[in-house]
């Protein structure tokens, strides 16, 4: 199953890459004379509302959900893994820390986008970094966790009393043996955070029309379910195989 996972993401940042060189026609590009055709040798996804080939945006969508999802759970574990490792090194402000940490998760990133988006107005990057600071409690809760079990064991004790400082230990000690931690909390956080882009977009809270994105495509298909059904087929499929493949990785390493 982690195989499968692996190979799903890949073709995902493939189509990522791939849509930033070349796609089979311009996302952007209108054709009133093609609009809601269906799956063809000429358009294999078929065209939406506006004549825009449905592969191309799907492809172009996969661009902008991983530059979301790289800087988003990037803004998270950033934030989130120092926090988590000096709450869990240091009881004190560990409590603080944690009591921060429960504070945050009373704002979801619908709510921060929201309130970002009044103030700076709609964009991908209001998107990241709703979606970024929403998770950050995610990852402290892990790393503390994880640093917490670390600080038990005999050799930090050694390394104490060797003299040894608190950054070095979290460096050398605690940082290497909650990695895989990490990783699966980073998969789990990716997840999450394609949905809540695909949720923001659909609202028309995520990046601007005309601009191709997975929950925009399906917002714009609303109209058009009961004659076109595709509008909703191949975003949906997208959105449903990524968090799949997100979760079958995550779920075979921490099964480990």
């Amino acid at each position: 199953m982690k195989r499968a996972g692996y190979v799903i993401l890949g073709l995902v940042v493939l189509a990522a890459v791939l849509s930033a060189v070349w796609t089979p026609y311009d996302p952007l590009q209108a054709d009133p004379a093609a609009r809601l055709e269906g799956s063809s040798l000429r358009h294999r996804m078929g065209t939406d509302e506006l004549g825009r080939d449905e592969l191309s945006r799907v492809m172009a969508g996969a661009r902008l959900t991983v530059l979301v999802v790289l800087g988003a759970v990037g803004l998270s574990a950033l934030v989130g893994v120092p926090l988590g490792v000096w709450a869990g090194m240091r009881r004190g402000a560990g409590r603080a820390i944690t009591a921060a940490s429960d504070l945050l998760l009373a704002f979801p990133a619908l709510l921060l986008a929201i309130v970002f988006t009044a103030v700076f107005g709609a964009s991908i990057w209001i998107v990241v970094l709703a979606i970024g600071i929403a998770g950050i409690p995610g990852f402290v809760r892990v790393a503390r966790v994880g640093t917490l079990q670390v600080m038990s064991r005999d050799y930090i004790l050694a390394a104490r009393m060797a003299r040894v400082s608190g950054p070095a230990i979290a460096v050398r000690h605690v940082l290497p043996n909650i990695a895989h931690l990490l990783v699966t909390q980073a998969t789990v956080a990716a997840a999450l955070a394609i949905l809540a882009e695909a949720g923001l977009s659909f609202l028309g809270l995520g990046a601007p029309a005309p601009y191709a994105s997975w929950g925009r495509m399906l917002q714009a298909s609303q109209p058009y379910l009961a004659t076109s059904w595709h509008l909703a087929l191949w975003p949906g499929i997208a959105i449903a195989a990524t968090v799949l493949a997100c979760n079958l990785i995550g779920g075979a390493r921490d099964r480990r």
